[in-house]
């Protein structure tokens, strides 16, 4: 209501003041710029005039005289520039104004080149004189500015002493044309006809402007008008109108011309400027009145908004107090009370809404029906917490329900596969098993994605610690693309046995996510070591990396997830493996590959790293008391070096590898998936493995027994690999490495079965 009154109160005032102001600002553009600029307009059309005569007779005389000009014109125009940027004239000129003003400045600046031009004889005098012409005439264009007054009488009179100006421009056009053809004695056909056009316009301009003068100040430009001066101006340019151009010599000589001329324009200057003085003048009474009339209408105004104030303040006391009271009540419950019992009914935990956020009472005034307004916010708002809390548990149940059932059939799936596995002979359907098989793992993972998004823990899990190989190459086959990911040595390490899943888990999803967004012809590189702080697996891919934006968003995604959303799936995995990380407090940390891709950098804790046994575990002898079995994954032949002996596994298997041959590889078996024991084979000598496969031994002690004490190998000529196509070469070396795989794995698990229980 204050404002209110107080911007009637303005305007009043300013509807009084508006022509007060305007008039005044009216003076300060006459003191300022129109002034100032009267001296420049006739230095600027005697430099003209002085041009003019020297580009006629090219004396040394005339041009003293036109470098004296010029410094005359120079002082000139820095006082008027000088005048003209005064601060405060910005605010008595409106956009227009200033734009003409800036017009009047730039064209004074290109006074200099016009001169130049001029200096070195490149302008005719018809060209000197539009040259200056376009310096002048955006002066008169400015002065047009002034008169968009609200008053009409004081915007009329100064249109009409503007086109009188206007006149005397023409006038010392003329004058300067002659007294250019004067000097060289000469005057062109085209100067004639510009002469003529010249002294017609400023007579017409002349009678038109004086017709709208006023009363008082006709009579005196009828006495300038009539007076001896113009009329012997206007004989002279009868003379040499009549004459014609283009003939030698002139009907009048440079000194009669220039003492006509001068006297007609110092009467003709005179009048206008004491027409524009008494124009001021008059201006000024009216702007005295406007004043009072603003004391009077702003004075009482301004009582009644000071009265409007103190009865307000006195009645807004009682009334702020309360409102005061009611925003407190408000911030501590919207603050404080209110998301603290909104989070605890997500989490699922019964409240006491009457006791932990009670309605706001404020009586039944306005003030009250607003508290009664926030209370039914605050009622709308517990609801909606509390149907999205068990819409949320709803939908946790829900993933959980689907993902155990998936994850049920899932583990059925892959124990018939693995007595598939071990009963086929076929290499090509040996292929297509262990593609199921490799797919079933991958099955397994997604539902373990669900069943982490819900909140709950996957039901694998390991009782003994695993070698951090074996925990690499469990994450590799559940990846898709696994033969394009490089591993390098992991070190002696073992991971417990509580977190063997998770990091699996875990490890899958960035790896997944390396190889699927780099280019197939790239591979990942898996590598790890021990640090200070734990131990680091660091995943690399190359392909075209993430921006630096994407790469700490990911991160930040990672290191504090938000609230799992339904709508929230562009970035699944990121949420799957933070919440995994979380778990186990493991730190998991994206940033730009040195070879343009993106490296992503696992810690594990040290509570979570055991130092290895420095052996891998396809490599550890096995208790010879476990049992035996065949494989069906080849044939055997003995090699019997003179010092061992030795068996070698020769197969015809699939043309490439395919990963670890069930979903109990690398780490070890999963709970409650048993193998089914295959058909019992003859007895094996000790050097095989319980899973009925070759011990291996290294290299560097095999080769000298070979190739100094054993016997020669005859070859058999059906075997003969001369014989064999490259393919064939290439299925018998996957069959080798799946059949090693093969026979890791199972070792691994009858190991775990006979130490007591599932790993």
């Amino acid at each position: 209501m204050l404002l209110s009154l107080t911007a009637l109160w303005a305007f009043a005032a300013w509807v009084t003041l508006r022509d007060g102001v305007n008039l005044l600002w009216v003076s300060q553009v006459d003191n300022s710029v129109v002034g100032p600029s009267e001296p420049l307009l006739e230095e600027l059309q005697r430099e003209r005039r002085a041009s003019m005569i020297w580009l006629g007779d090219r004396s040394v005389r005339s041009r003293k005289d036109l470098q004296a000009q010029r410094q005359r014109a120079d002082r000139t125009r820095a006082a008027f520039e000088e005048s003209a940027r005064a601060g405060i004239l910005d605010l008595a000129l409106d956009d227009e104004g200033s734009a003409r003003l800036d017009e009047v400045f730039k064209e004074l600046g290109g006074l200099k080149a016009i001169r130049q031009a001029i200096d070195a004889r490149g302008m005719t005098r018809i060209e000197a004189t539009a040259a200056f012409a376009e310096v002048i005439d955006p002066i008169y264009t400015m002065y047009g500015s002034v008169a968009t007054l609200d008053d009409k009488t004081v915007a009329k009179d100064i249109r009409t002493l503007l086109a009188l100006s206007r006149a005397r421009e023409m006038v010392t056009r003329e004058d300067a044309l002659l007294a250019g053809a004067l000097a060289e004695g000469r005057l062109s056909v085209e100067e004639h006809r510009r002469f003529v056009e010249t002294a017609g316009a400023w007579h017409v301009l002349a009678e038109q402007a004086a017709a709208e003068l006023p009363a008082s100040e006709r009579a005196a430009y009828d006495k300038v008008a009539k007076g001896a001066a113009f009329a012997q101006l206007r004989d002279l340019e009868t003379l040499v109108a009549d004459r014609g151009g283009d003939e030698l010599g002139l009907p009048v000589d440079a000194a009669q011309w220039k003492d006509a001329t001068e006297r007609a324009l110092a009467d003709f200057n005179g009048f206008v400027l004491g027409a524009g003085d008494r124009l001021v003048d008059r201006a000024t009474p009216v702007v005295i009145g406007v004043v009072v009339r603003l004391v009077l209408a702003g004075g009482l105004g301004l009582i009644a908004v000071i009265a409007s104030i103190v009865l307000s303040i006195t009645t807004a006391r009682a009334l702020l107090a309360q409102l005061q009271k009611l925003r407190d009540a408000a911030h501590e419950l919207s603050d404080e009370r209110l998301p603290g019992l909104v989070e605890r009914i997500g989490r699922g935990e019964d409240v006491d809404i009457a006791v932990e956020a009670p309605p706001l009472r404020f009586g039944d005034d306005e003030v009250g029906q607003v508290g009664q307004a926030f209370n039914t916010v605050q009622e709308t708002a517990i609801r909606v917490a509390a149907e999205q809390a068990e819409l949320r548990r709803s939908i946790n149940d829900i993933l959980l329900s689907l993902a155990r059932r998936t994850q049920g059939l899932v583990h059925r799936q892959l124990t018939v596969l693995d007595v598939m596995e071990r009963r086929e002979t076929d290499p090509q359907e040996l292929k297509e098993l262990f593609r199921l098989d490799h797919l079933a793992i991958r099955m397994r993972r997604n539902a373990e994605n669900l069943i982490v998004l819900s909140g709950s823990s996957p039901a694998r899990t390991w009782r003994r610690s695993v070698p951090m190989v074996d925990v690499v190459r469990g994450a590799l086959a559940e990846v898709e693309d696994y033969t394009r990911v490089t591993l390098l040595p992991m070190g002696e390490v073992v991971l417990v046995g509580r977190a063997v899943g998770d990091v699996i888990h875990l490890l899958a999803e960035l790896i997944e996510n390396a190889v699927s967004f780099s280019p197939p012809y790239t591979n990942v590189q898996v590598s790890g070591q021990l640090v200070a702080n734990g131990y680091v697996v660091e995943i690399e891919d190359r392909g075209l990396g993430m921006k630096p934006e994407d790469l700490e968003a990911a991160n930040e995604r990672i290191a504090d997830p938000p609230e799992f959303r339904i709508t929230g799936t562009a970035r699944l995995g990121l949420f799957v493996v933070s919440r995994l990380a979380g778990r186990h407090d493991i730190q998991v940390v994206l940033k730009p590959s040195p070879y343009g891709g993106t490296t992503v950098v696992v810690l594990l804790p040290q509570e979570l790293v055991e130092a290895g046994t420095g052996q891998d575990p396809a490599d550890r002898q096995p208790a010879p008391s476990l049992p035996r079995r065949t494989t069906a994954a080849g044939t055997l032949t003995t090699v019997r070096p003179a010092s061992q002996n030795v068996r070698a596994l020769k197969v015809a298997a699939p043309a490439s590898p395919a990963p670890q041959a069930s979903a109990e590889t690398a780490a070890g078996a999963e709970i409650g998936a048993p193998a089914e024991p295959g058909p019992e084979a003859p007895a094996r000598p000790s050097v095989f493995t319980p899973g009925g496969l070759p011990l291996r031994v290294p290299q560097a002690n095999l080769a000298p027994a070979l190739r100094d004490e054993g016997p020669p190998i005859t070859p058999d000529p059906e075997e003969d690999d001369d014989q064999r196509s490259p393919e064939e070469i290439r299925a018998m070396m996957g069959s080798l490495q799946s059949g090693t795989r093969l026979g890791r794995s199972e070792a691994a698990r009858i190991m775990d079965e006979q130490s007591g229980g599932d790993t």
